[in-house]
């Protein structure tokens, strides 16, 4: 049995042998091309104009009148909504008010005119005045030869009996003492009305009084400003975005009647961009952005602003950037999506 197995076992080794690939040489495995990451940055965000105002009443009505249309072009300062009218008190008052504070200060201004012609004369008067007790008060510490009278009384006997007999005389000499503490106490008194007419003069020289105006001024303002609470106006050049109001209706203070935008240049705020991104971005740098609704478009755009405060969105700190867009397209609305490449 065992010289039997030992041939068969040779005969399998060998037909093993004889199949194998002895004589070749192992194959090299093919080489897999790398893989390289797209390394832009990629955020959407809403398109917005730069310029636009969300515009309400500061007083509470009645809107009279509704003087534009949505889509309308205006332009800054021009009236857009009016509230109130001769019927409304608060309206009526406002409007008393400023009537009665612009004739106040127009009545400032006129009587100044004349005031100050009476200013300038008692001023005159005042200075002469003064010049006069200043040169008699010189006049009584130096002269040697101050013309004086002198009364003396004397009791003499008569054949009626003791009488009184008055003499005088007339002489030239030094000031009395008490002549001259008189003179100066009047110079004093000349001079504080020389200064006071002087103050009443300098207030009214540049015409109304200052002060007086000043508060007039205030109170003008005041009543401007009422006023200007019952209409809003347009802020800059742009379009009626949206319009709340309708004549008739009511409005209360605080609740916005018109949106008025400039279409002229855009925006788009990203708020998705995380901590990896923001810090490989830079102001100013180069950004191309698509449109869901516009997908022909490619804009060219700038990074405006990179917000130094984050958000925590699942996890992600995040941080908002502004892109303002160099070009533009007609179709171009608020609020579509936009798409932002941020360039390297």
């Amino acid at each position: 049995m065992k010289a039997k197995l030992v041939p068969l076992i040779i005969f399998i080794s060998l037909l093993f042998a004889a199949c194998s690939p002895s004589g070749t040489q192992p194959t090299e495995a093919a080489a897999i091309p790398p893989v390289i990451a797209d390394a832009s940055i990629i955020a959407e965000g809403r398109v917005e104009p730069i310029h636009f105002a969300k515009i309400a009443f500061t007083a509470s009505g009645v809107i009279s009148e509704v003087l534009v249309q949505e889509g309308e072009s205006v332009t800054k300062g021009q009236p857009l909504i009016r509230l109130g009218d001769a019927s409304d008190t608060n309206y009526a008052a406002a409007q008393l008010e400023l009537v009665s504070a612009q004739q106040a200060i127009n009545d400032l201004t006129n009587a100044a005119g004349a005031d100050l012609a009476q200013v300038t004369i008692d001023l005159k008067d005042a200075q002469e005045t003064y010049n006069k007790a200043t040169h008699y008060l010189t006049y009584l510490q130096t002269s040697q030869k101050v013309p004086q009278t002198e009364n003396r009384t004397f009791l003499i006997q008569t054949q009626r009996g003791w009488e009184y007999r008055t003499k005088t005389r007339n002489f030239k000499g030094p000031a009395p003492a008490d002549w001259i503490i008189e003179a100066e106490n009047d110079l004093a008194l000349k001079k504080a009305k020389l200064d006071d007419a002087q103050r009443t003069y300098d207030r009214l020289k540049g015409g109304a009084d200052a002060e007086q105006l000043i508060v007039l001024e205030a109170r003008l303002n005041a009543a401007q400003a009422k006023v200007a609470s019952f209409s809003v106006i347009a802020p800059f050049d742009g379009m009626v975005a949206q319009l709340h109001a309708k004549t008739g209706n009511s409005i209360n203070a605080g609740e916005i009647a018109v949106t008025v935008a400039d279409f002229s240049s855009w925006l788009i705020e990203t708020t998705d961009l995380t901590e990896i991104d923001v810090v490989t971005l830079s102001e100013g740098g180069p950004v191309r952005v698509t449109l869901d609704a516009i997908p022909e478009a490619s804009l060219n755009g700038v990074i405006e602003s990179i917000s130094q405060t984050y958000e925590e969105k699942q996890g992600d700190i995040v941080y908002a950037v502004t892109v303002t867009l160099d070009d533009s397209h007609p179709q171009l609305r608020w609020g579509m999506t936009a798409v932002v490449n941020f360039e390297e």
